[in-house]
């Protein structure tokens, strides 16, 4: 792993080296060790890296053998060496025995066709001296970010947002009003919008092309993942073709020059993967896992069993409420406000992880390939009640029953039916949105304050999800709410998660399950074998059943979440409180104070939980007062 940064002057203005030092010094935890530089009139590109392979020749910036093409490059491409032997046999010269220097070469061979023929996590850039053109490229599900500012006189990019700001006064530090609801609504901002106004994202499977000869921002996508094509096979087929898939993916993702480990939660997808690499590696895997002391949220036991199973050299962390003391150093690593607060145990697990290995292979990504999420059960339960009743029955009746029945949190899970009652009253989309909102359009209509819904014009954070849904090639609701997920939560919660956690502690992660291969593949398994008897993950459940235990496969789904509700009312009850009714807030300019004191005070009570919802708010506002007060 790596961080880059970059500078075009379209105004033709020289590239500040100082400047570029200035933004490569805030990424050092990408890339602490070594930092290069390279210049060209008004282009300039800075590089901090992780040494992971060609330890001794694989610095950067580097170029081809003429000095006509330049990369700089963060990530891992997992199929270089059957690419390097192609590009050797058309006649190109390697120096190095880089990753890297094979994305130049097939530059040259193939210009921008170049990224579809990459296998793994990335994003690059190229400076083509003989075009005078940039390249900037980001791999097909997002796994590496890529930030940028243009203004059409100058093209500022970066693996991270505090690099652009390093620019200075240039840079407008303006909030995004649209970036600021969205984030109210889902807890994190999705692609392409930053918190700045000024500042994008560059979404997955996308390019950017500028030529100084004609200096218009041209960004392309080069990757899509379809749903459409179904394979109609009996599920031993899927069984085999499953492991089969999984083993070539994992095993690819072991290449590197320096020590390699694992995550281990106990669930089924890091137990997936330690069980893979188990059969391939000689030696005991390298295995860490996090845990609390609240059994409740403690999956210790299940990756204590699955360590034992497969001999690995395990290590466990317990993560304490005085974790809390890490949320300022995290919010220097996210840039941005964001509200999974499940990224403070990833930064201690990546931390304790870092100690033992400089590459670690996680599970990312089971849950989007094969439908391993609690919510997708009662999607389906939904889905079938409304096939049963006509609309002009189901929705004036679920509509009143959802109204009426009270939201209580204290009541026997069992008991817990009103967001059931009132997603019934909705079609399958609007239900949908309703469930993975952290707080909901009607929350929201109630507490947002008059005057920055003004700002807004109307907008609706439901349009971020709506394209997607709409855009999927599938008419089965599950592939086009698994084709959403990965638009969306995956590249800009779960991914942005991983990456900012690993590389604060200078560890790389990599995704075996997020291989676009295997993930082609996955979307051909019908949506009725990945959830079936409203047993999640299916067929991926049923190809384990020979390599891991029934305690592993078909216990109850936990997550990685911390329990951030009962530390809200108990050790950290009075920095949240001093913090979200602070004098001359963020928030009071947001938040109705009214409601505001409502929801704290139905937390505090039990009657409610509105942890998400605090935590999210805490957020905002300590993010606020670091980098716009200060």
């Amino acid at each position: 792993m790596c961080g880059i940064a970059g500078i075009l002057n379209i105004d033709t203005q020289n590239a500040d080296k100082a400047i570029l030092k200035k933004m490569n010094s805030t990424m050092h935890h990408r890339g602490p060790d070594a930092q290069g530089y390279y210049t060209d009139r008004f282009l300039g590109f800075a590089h901090s890296r992780l040494s992971i392979i060609d330890l001794s020749g694989g610095n950067q910036p580097l170029s081809n053998e003429n000095q006509t093409v330049w990369i700089i490059f963060n990530g891992e491409i997992y199929n270089f060496l059957e690419m390097k032997k192609l590009l050797e046999s058309k006649g190109h010269i390697f120096s190095t025995h880089s990753d890297t220097e094979t994305i130049v070469h097939l530059y040259e061979e193939y210009g921008e066709k170049c990224v579809q023929m990459l296998q793994g996590m990335f994003v690059f850039a190229i400076w083509d001296k003989n075009e005078s053109s940039l390249f900037v490229a980001r791999d097909r599900l997002g796994i590496k970010p890529l930030y940028y500012f243009f203004d059409g006189n100058k093209l500022i990019f970066a693996s991270e947002i505090k690099a652009i700001l390093e620019y200075g006064m240039y840079i407008p530090r303006l909030l995004d009003y649209e970036a600021v609801y969205d984030y109210l609504t889902f807890g994190f901002i999705p692609a392409p919008k930053t918190i700045f106004k000024h500042i994008k994202k560059l979404d997955s499977a996308h390019f950017i092309k500028l030529n100084m000869n004609n200096p218009c921002l041209k960004i392309s996508q080069y990757w899509d993942i379809s749903f459409a094509e179904k394979i109609n096979r009996p599920e031993n087929y899927f069984k085999e073709k499953i492991i089969e898939s999984l083993t070539d993916s994992v095993s690819s993702h072991l290449i590197s020059d320096v020590p390699l480990g694992a995550f281990l939660s106990g669930g089924i997808d890091s137990s997936a993967i330690v069980a893979t690499m188990s059969k391939i590696i000689k030696e005991p895997v390298k295995t860490c896992s996090i845990g609390f002391e609240n059994k409740n949220f403690s999956e210790l036991p299940y990756a204590e069993l699955t360590a034992r199973l497969f001999n690995t050299d395990h290590s466990e962390y317990v993560v304490k409420p005085d974790a809390i003391d890490i949320i300022d150093k995290l919010l220097n690593y996210f840039d941005e406000p964001f509200a999974d607060s499940s990224a403070l145990p990833s930064y201690y697990l990546c931390k304790m992880t870092r100690q033992k290995v400089t590459v670690a292979l996680s599970g990312d990504g089971g849950d989007e390939n094969f439908a391993g999420y609690r919510r997708y059960i009662f999607e389906d339960v939904e889905n079938r009640i409304r096939h049963l009743l006509p609309a002009f029955i189901r929705k004036p009746f679920f509509s009143v029953l959802g109204s009426i029945y009270p939201k209580a949190d204290w009541l026997p899970q069992m008991l817990r039916a009103k967001t059931l009652f009132t997603n019934l009253a909705k079609d399958p989309f609007d239900a949908y949105f309703n469930t993975v909102s952290v707080n909901g359009e009607k929350l929201l209509s109630a507490i947002i304050e008059d005057e920055f819904r003004k700002k807004l014009n109307g907008y609706q954070s439901k349009s971020v999800l709506r394209k997607h849904y709409d855009k999927s090639d599938s008419d089965h609701y599950l592939d086009k709410v698994l084709y959403t997920e990965i638009k969306t939560f995956l590249p800009d919660d779960y991914l942005v998660k991983t990456d900012r956690a690993s590389m604060a502690n200078s560890l790389e992660v990599r995704v075996p399950l997020l291989d676009h291969k295997f993930m082609e593949f996955a979307a051909k398994i019908p949506a009725e074998l990945k959830l079936k008897n409203l047993v999640t993950k299916y067929i991926f459940k049923k190809s384990l059943e020979n390599i891991l235990p029934r305690e592993i496969l078909y216990r109850k789904k936990q997550g990685f979440e911390i329990p951030v509700s009962s530390w809200i009312r108990s050790d950290l009850k009075n920095i949240f409180q001093e913090t979200i009714f602070s004098k001359n807030s963020l928030l009071s300019s947001i938040v109705k104070k009214v409601y505001l004191e409502k929801i704290w005070n139905q937390h505090q009570t039990g009657i409610k939980d509105y942890g998400n919802n605090l935590w999210l708010f805490f957020i905002l506002e300590t993010w606020h007062k670091k980098y716009i007060n200060n």
